[in-house]
């Protein structure tokens, strides 16, 4: 994981976004897999980020759900 972004670093998902992708429907894989041409762009540039990316998951889909 990329410290600097939240991202991994091979696939450019959020660890929340990882951890939920079974659980996602094709819909919020859609959404997700719309952004990662733009995060490795970002990326690959080292453009800075103040703070780690938020993730674009629906409401209680992220791996607090698993705790």
């Amino acid at each position: 994981m990329d410290e600097r972004t939240g991202w991994c670093l091979g696939c450019h998902r959020t660890i929340d976004e990882i951890a939920a992708w079974t659980r996602l429907s094709s819909e919020d894989k859609r959404a997700v897999r719309a952004q990662l041409a733009h995060r490795r762009e970002r990326a690959e540039a080292g453009t800075p980020a103040a703070a780690p990316a938020p993730s674009r998951m629906p409401p209680g889909k992220g791996s607090d759900e698993l705790e």
